[in-house]
């Protein structure tokens, strides 16, 4: 072989890696008990870490979902085909319980277990979390219509991926998605112009075009509409009672920036069977506690992004040289190294920290469901918008490697604004914390309270604590400062749960430079004095 095709200086894919063996998981799950979980975890993240899901993940993406909305005699049969590996995905995520499994499941921390699972399975590949998601989230609203949960939640939580348009009591089990913007109002679902009639037999008839629906191969759907008492949420089905495929038309799938290898769609009701969930016109006060979990999946999502984003980086850096020594040795370096290893830690012990909050809410713990409620609010905004600088920070550590699509790094720079986007953008999650605030005063008082937890420990969080009240105080344009609200709060307690939780050197260093005002604008401008070596540790791969 000629000397110019040797390959040298250059990392080896990283593969058989624990994903599960990550510090910064299981520090922001102290708060609840996980014991029992741990060899399903560590099992799952070899798994998540192995060749051939990476493999999965990586044909899933790169073969996209194609839409037959027709068979070739003709007949309409609105079927989305699907590459055979997110079969696989969606096997593994639903057999190991990532759905709707915990809400079956009376072991403490069933619900942070989840959650843990769910950020794990997730370096394989984001979008089929999507439906997975969706089906999580889709039990609490779901429960406003006992007789309908009586059927369909313990199909929604079984843990028996049964992909197949067929009538779903005959399944066993089944997928939920969710269906309500439109495109004249999006985010404004007040707006929705989707009519439900109702017909003798208590069932509704649903007529209207709906711009966004993810997972349109799902087998139910919860959506909302116009009905006579104002906007309702409803029970969809693909395929009816007696067997009939529901008026749920697939116009067409869009063509996204990222989450290829999940189905997006636009679809028309032309006089679909519904069935109504809650009260009529209570829609949307049914539908939110759906959307308050996916927040917190998209949490969970953008944190294990910047997981992936780090790692890469980190695994890059390890074997690499330039100038004379390892890329993982140059001080510059390491400052961005160490720096996306801080944001991706602070990321992902909040997000965690809260999905231990739903265990303890449901549990009844009255300040655990307040923090909850106003920390995925503050988390849903700020960890959500740092995931795109985070990608292209991790993207630029791999060079001209990671502009290239087979490093997956382009993967993962595309991937980075969904979560921001999905279940309200940014301005729409600044202000719901807001209107979190101001229609529960007592969430404010439990968030000052997780924050007094760690009062005298670090003066710079101290600081920017006392600098939050005094923004609190003035409700003066406090809808034109939302957004620099909203991010002190985050800092604040992503700051605190460091320090409560996390690492000390991570907490040290994110206090130092996130809340202490020691850090420029990009990433890799920390202070002097950090333990960079520390938190590059950490935030590297394990077992590869």
């Amino acid at each position: 072989m000629p000397p110019t095709h040797e390959v040298t200086n250059q990392a080896r894919p990283l593969y058989g890696f624990d994903a599960a063996a990550y510090p910064a998981m299981w520090d922001g799950l102290r708060t609840v008990e996980v014991d029992w979980a741990t060899d399903e975890l560590h099992q799952l993240g070899r798994l998540a870490g192995s060749e051939q899901a990476q493999e999965w993940g990586r044909l899933a993406e790169q073969h996209p979902p194609v839409l037959r909305t027709h068979d070739r005699f003709g007949h309409r049969i609105d079927e989305v085909e699907f590459h055979p590996h997110w079969h696989d995905l969606m096997t593994v995520a639903v057999e190991n319980g990532l759905h709707a499994a915990p809400w079956a499941d009376l072991r403490p921390g069933a619900h942070a277990v989840r959650a843990a699972k769910n950020f794990v399975w997730t370096l394989t590949d984001p979008g089929h979390v999507c439906p997975i998601s969706m089906t999580y989230a889709a039990v609490p609203a779901l429960r406003e219509q006992p007789d309908l949960a009586r059927v369909y939640e313990p199909l929604l939580a079984s843990q028996v991926y049964d992909f197949g348009l067929r009538e779903p009591t005959s399944k066993r089990g089944l997928i939920a998605g969710m269906s309500m913007t439109e495109k004249q109002g999006g985010s404004d679902v007040r707006a929705n112009t989707t009519t439900a009639r109702p017909n003798p037999d208590g069932s509704y008839r649903i007529i209207g075009h709906k711009w966004f629906t993810s997972a349109p191969m799902s087998d139910v759907f919860l959506t909302l509409a116009q009905a006579p008492g104002g906007l309702s949420c409803f029970l969809l089905l693909r395929v009816l009672p007696d067997g009939t495929r529901n008026a749920i038309h697939l116009q067409r799938l869009k063509d996204k920036l990222g989450n290829r290898s999940n189905a997006s769609s636009e679809i028309e009701y032309d006089g679909a069977l519904g069935w109504l969930v809650g009260e009529e016109g209570k829609g949307v006060n049914t539908i939110i506690q759906m959307v308050n979990l996916t927040r917190l999946d998209c949490t969970l999502g953008s944190a294990a992004g910047m997981r992936v984003g780090a790692l890469q980086a980190i695994h890059h850096a390890q074997h690499r040289s330039a100038f004379g020594a390892r890329l993982i040795e140059q001080p510059l370096m390491t400052n961005v190294l160490a720096d996306l290893a801080i944001e991706a830690e602070a990321a992902t012990v909040s997000a965690m920290r809260l999905a231990g909050a739903v265990d303890k809410s449901l549990a009844g713990d009255e300040h655990e469901s307040l923090l909850r409620r106003i920390g995925l609010a503050v988390m849903k905004y700020w960890v959500c918008k740092r995931a795109p600088a985070h990608a292209a920070e991790a993207l630029e550590c791999l060079g001209g490697n990671g502009y290239v699509e087979e490093s997956g790094m382009p993967r993962l720079f595309r991937e980075s604004p969904l979560m921001s986007i999905w279940e309200g953008s940014g301005n729409v999650a600044a202000l719901d914390a807001l209107r979190a605030m101001a229609k529960q005063p007592s969430s404010v008082e439990a968030y000052f309270a997780e924050l007094d937890t760690v009062s005298g420990v670090d003066s710079r969080l101290d600081d920017a604590v006392a600098r939050l009240r005094k923004e609190l105080s003035n409700v003066d344009d406090i809808q034109y400062r939302a957004r620099q609200v909203v991010e002190t709060m985050a800092m604040a307690l992503q700051g605190a749960w460091l320090h409560k939780h996390g690492n000390p050197a991570a907490a040290d260093a994110f206090c130092a430079s996130r809340l202490g005002g020691d850090w420029g604008v990009a990433f890799g401008t920390l202070p002097t004095g950090v333990d960079t070596a520390t938190l590059i540790n950490r935030g590297g791969p394990i077992g590869a």
